[in-house]
């Protein structure tokens, strides 16, 4: 695609980590092309809401990922939207396979990002980020005083039910085993908190409603006996579904090293296991996932980029 081009970088992924990375490579004069399969600003782009990105009070996903696109172009980085078929990425030059043909480049930042796993009942999709959130640490806030849903019986699940009694009025936890599966003391805080009521052998079949959700559907998989919730009039309800991410890092996989879990593991520079590819955002092996997170691994994934060329 580029002939006999070798770029300094090429950011496979352009999500909030790619794109932050765009933004600090570009402006080091790296020769820099971002890769992106579908559109810039990955899950960031699918919220409507974003109140927790430092000095700014209230913006849409879409518009913060349209503003960080804008910035890294500005400084210089390109964007190819194209999907990646597959990577070389031992020796000097990593040579990078797309559906638009082959990129040559001496760094390679993986900021592919992971998907919240999805259950695939009705209304999913349709009321993603309009009541249905993968986060509770992202969209908790806009629950306040509100019925809430927690799907999931993990420790992920158990922890973020207890981060929304911050919010929400009630917290219902739908378990579809008959007991929660994560570590005992967690289990302990969750029984004993009055604001959260389980139901074990329960799963969530659909929801439905207009512009917004106005009533879900459940049903207990041991009786087949089904129930259903609609709010009070006016009032909104949330759905948080917490039954684990999907790594976007397959396509890597017996190159870079990766966890048990299939998230790419790095030191806290971002390097993998390979020289000059490095890592940044979701699908890196760490604890916390939020746009502040990706964005600052971004930034300091392409300053390591910077520095390899320079030193090689």
């Amino acid at each position: 695609m580029d002939g006999n081009r070798v770029r300094d970088l090429v950011i496979i992924g352009a999500g909030v980590a790619g794109l932050s990375a765009g933004i600090y490579a570009g402006r080091a004069k790296m020769d820099t092309l971002m890769l992106e399969a579908a559109f810039p600003g990955g899950q960031a782009a699918l919220t409507n809401e974003v109140e927790n990105y430092p000095a700014i009070d209230n913006i849409s996903g879409p518009e913060l990922a349209n503003n960080m696109l804008e910035q890294a172009l500005k400084f210089g980085a390109e964007l190819k939207t194209t999907n990646v078929t597959g990577v070389e990425l031992d020796g000097e030059v990593k040579l990078i396979h797309t559906a638009d043909g082959d990129i040559e480049t001496k760094t390679v930042i993986i900021a592919t990002g992971a998907k919240p796993r999805k259950l695939g009942f009705e209304g999913e999709d349709k009321f993603y980020g309009r009541g249905i959130s993968y986060c509770a640490t992202c969209d908790g806030f806009f629950f306040q005083d509100c019925d809430v849903f927690v799907i999931g019986g993990g420790n992920s699940a158990v922890e973020e039910a207890m981060f929304l009694t911050k919010f929400a009025k009630k917290i219902t936890m739908i378990v579809r085993r008959d007991k929660l599966s994560c570590t005992k003391s967690i289990a302990d805080e969750v029984l004993e908190n009055p604001k959260i009521e389980i139901q074990y052998n329960t799963e969530l079949l659909r929801v439905d409603g207009n512009f917004k959700m106005e009533s879900a559907e459940f049903v207990n998989n041991k009786t087949g006996e089904k129930w259903s919730y609609t709010p009070a009039e006016g009032e909104k309800f949330g759905v948080f579904v917490f039954v684990g991410y999907d790594p976007e890092s397959s396509l890597f996989a017996g190159q870079v090293e990766l966890s048990e879990y299939g998230y790419i593991i790095a030191d806290e520079r971002l390097h993998t296991n390979i020289p000059g590819v490095f890592v940044a955002g979701d699908v890196r092996a760490k604890e916390l996932r939020q746009i502040i997170t990706a964005s600052a691994d971004g930034a300091a994934a392409a300053v390591e980029a910077e520095k390899y060329i320079s030193n090689h």
